[in-house]
């Protein structure tokens, strides 16, 4: 923003002052109008760089492509069961509390990436209940369907996604210390399981659409008080089909994979062998 006239001229005259020129405080004196003159010709400039940095940014702003993260801080951005301001990317929020303006946010996670096979934008969404991340419902995904079409650069393809999770079958073998852990993998002295506690913990530690590495979750396990040797022998998972909307066919994990939907949910822990560390 350009400075007032008056602070230029006030620059100039504490210039003058320190070189022990004196300028009269009459308006009518010599040297202050022409401070006033020069002043004058300074601030213009400073207006006119103003106004063309306003209509760069401004012409910026409406011709670069947005980018990945600006679409993902969008969704984060959007709130149920309010409208855009007209024109506008943004809401107006004039009279709603803290609170209210929390509640309507109920895209608590996402996730943006460009489709490998064609130009599309895919945008994977979810909510939040109970600390457990859950898809949004089919109204909640229309009201925001109809919010990124309004936002979106012309032209650009965008695919919502907002599943169940993705099931994670483990087949595992956990050799245990016997003065730690049963025959059940309980722990001896705090009770509860702490292989399935780690994996969980794992499991939340993973960024929403992270990719879960096997090898990370090895070396996860191996922390844990009483195992002596976790190895994973296989993990499978399933995803909700697109077309079908059920879970499709249950595939192998190859080192890593990162969720259709952004995120796991293991299915159970029934495939957990534990055997005694000789």
């Amino acid at each position: 923003m350009a400075q007032t006239i008056e602070y230029w001229q006030q620059i100039i005259i504490d210039q003058l002052a320190s070189g022990n020129i004196a300028v009269s405080g009459s308006r009518t004196s010599v040297r202050r109008m022409w401070t006033y003159a020069v002043a004058f010709c300074i601030w213009s400039l400073d207006v006119l760089f103003s106004l063309h940095q306003q209509e760069v940014s401004a012409s910026l702003a409406e011709k670069m492509p947005h980018r990945e993260r600006w679409y993902r801080n969008k969704a984060l951005d959007f709130q149920y069961g309010y409208d855009l301001v007209t024109d506008s990317d943004k809401y107006d929020n004039i009279g709603l509390s803290d609170e209210q303006i929390l509640i309507s946010k109920i895209i608590k996670y996402a996730a943006v990436r460009e489709a490998t096979t064609e130009s599309r934008l895919i945008i994977k969404v979810a909510t939040e209940t109970d600390g457990k991340l859950q898809p949004i419902t089919l109204p909640q995904r229309s009201a925001f369907a109809a919010y990124i079409a309004e936002i979106k650069d012309a032209g650009v393809s965008v695919s919502i996604i907002s599943y169940l999770p993705d099931r994670l079958y483990i087949t595992m073998v956990i050799y245990y210390d016997p003065l730690v852990l049963d025959a059940q993998g309980n722990s001896i002295v705090d009770g509860g399981k702490p292989v399935e506690i780690a994996i969980e913990s794992y499991m939340r530690e993973l960024p929403f659409n992270g990719e879960l590495v096997l090898a990370h979750l090895t070396d996860k396990l191996q922390l844990v008080k009483g195992v002596a040797i976790p190895d994973i022998k296989n993990a499978e998972t399933s995803w909700i089909s697109a077309t079908s909307g059920a879970y499709g066919e249950i595939q192998a994990i190859q080192v890593k994979k990162i969720p259709e939907s952004g995120y796991f949910e293991v299915v159970n822990y029934n495939n957990i062998t534990y055997v005694p560390n000789a």
